[in-house]
């Protein structure tokens, strides 16, 4: 089985086959944007689209297979019966602007003069830290097998079938006979899906089809359907895994916060000052961060990166969605008219969108993640996100006022914090952050003195 080292579709969801410091409240500012973390810092990581109100829900899976497409499948159990119509191929720009949006942000500020600044006002600013088609089938076989194709079709560059299995080996023989290359014994991982009477949606490459695109690349798949259970099919993904898998999942909903049921949800980290010379590294800071963060938590923790209302942010690593977009995603409570892609007048006039984001992400092993990834939509509506700040400090002499040699006081003792968050956080020795920002070793002091400082 031929597998490109970046298959990130699903090698974290269902089955590809070919397959410390706490945190402050969030408080809003304005901060001035100046760089961002997104999916491309981690390998092996899936990105799920997950659109949820009521009952109805629709899942975007993006495809970032890289490899012959020939070997390229997908197996994903589903709740229902797909109809043609409820499958849509849809746009990867989608991901990369949904993902930009959200992703963790590192804002700075500059320190004012503090001789013309009033101190009160001062402290309070210093205190925020702030392939083949599918194969033409012998129903004899199939029911042999415990095995029916409940339908099939082809949708853009993609052969989708949808089957339901009465035992898993049977199901693992099925697709291996019809040319998928799945890995050894996959009839234990399917055999869950088999037992709660779920469906199979499984999707192959039509090479011809897919020649007719123009595109290089495969479009994401996405599928539309109705079920009582807000959940998300992680198990079968395990058959693929090389170790520590990330999956980033955006949840688009009506009213509130997504968290998961039967992991902790947790906030990362965030909304707390950096050593400035970190601007330019933020990218492998924030890596060896969560890197760190899901060490300490032994991969069982999902962890929120971002949660706002769609309309706006503070401060944006990107625009938000335009209602076009977010249609394009799979919010299907928007009006939107369909003909100009445009949100009506009294829309337009309303900034806005009835559309809560929420970014959990997940590094888990087949170890540490036993169960699917269960949902629900809180009332929570705080906003947060991911979001470090640099304070760069006033270039002026202490003895410029009296004011200047408090700040400077003051400016000593925060960048000792800086450094020691910095490690606290990634789990890097505090001797080299210290030596790149030039600071000298803090003196050991008794016990005593400790007690009472």
């Amino acid at each position: 089985m031929a597998l490109s080292a970046r298959s990130s579709l699903f090698d974290a969801i269902p089955l590809v086959v070919a397959i410390a410091l706490a945190p402050l409240p969030a408080t809003a500012f304005c901060g001035f944007y100046v760089g961002k973390a997104d999916t491309k810092l981690f390998n092996e990581a899936s990105q799920v689209i997950l659109v949820r109100d009521g009952d109805r829900t629709v899942i975007s899976m993006r495809n970032d297979f890289q490899g012959e497409l020939s070997e390229f499948a997908l197996v994903v159990p589903v709740p229902v019966v797909l109809q043609k119509s409820q499958i849509h191929v849809g746009d990867s720009r989608i991901f990369e602007r949904i993902d930009a949006y959200s992703a963790p942000r590192l804002a700075e500020y500059f320190d004012p003069n503090p001789c013309e600044v009033d101190r009160v006002a001062r402290a309070a600013q210093l205190a925020v830290s702030s392939p083949m088609p599918v194969a033409k089938l012998d129903s004899r076989r199939e029911k042999a097998l415990g095995v029916t194709v409940e339908a099939h079709y082809t949708i853009g560059e993609y052969d989708i079938a949808i089957l339901s299995a009465t035992q898993s080996n049977g199901l693992e023989q099925w697709l291996r006979q019809n040319g998928y290359n799945i890995p050894p014994k996959a009839s234990k991982a399917l055999q869950p899906y088999v037992r709660q009477n779920l469906k199979f949606f499984v999707a192959k490459v039509n090479l011809a089809e897919q020649a007719k695109t123009g595109f290089s690349y495969l479009r994401p798949l996405q599928f539309a359907f109705e079920s009582e259970r807000f959940m998300l099919p992680v198990r079968l993904g395990m058959l693929n895994a090389r170790g520590p898998q990330d999956l980033v999942i955006y949840a688009l909903t009506r009213n509130g916060r997504v968290e998961t049921t039967n992991y902790r949800t947790v906030k990362l980290p965030a909304n707390v000052d950096l050593p400035p010379y970190t601007r330019s590294e933020f990218a492998q800071v924030y890596k060896a961060l969560f890197d760190a963060q899901a060490r300490r938590e032994d991969y069982r923790v999902v962890w929120t990166e971002y949660f706002w209302d769609m309309a706006w942010c503070d401060p944006c690593a990107a625009d938000p969605l335009s209602s076009s977009e977010l249609r394009a995603a799979g919010v299907f409570w928007l009006d939107v008219d369909e003909t100009s892609g445009a949100p009506p007048a009294a829309v337009a006039r309303q900034r806005a969108q009835p559309v809560m984001l929420t970014r959990l992400h997940l590094r888990y092993t087949p170890e540490t993640l036993p169960e699917d990834l269960m949902f629900q939509e809180t009332r929570d509506r705080q906003n947060f996100q991911a979001r470090y700040v640099l304070r760069h400090p006033w270039n002026g002499e202490p003895g410029a006022c009296a004011e200047a040699k408090h700040y400077f006081d003051e400016l000593t003792v925060r960048r000792e914090r800086e450094a020691q968050t910095l490690s606290s956080l990634t789990g890097w020795d505090l001797g080299p952050i210290r030596a790149r920002m030039n600071l000298q070793p803090v003196p050991h002091a008794a016990w005593w003195e400790r007690l009472w400082r």
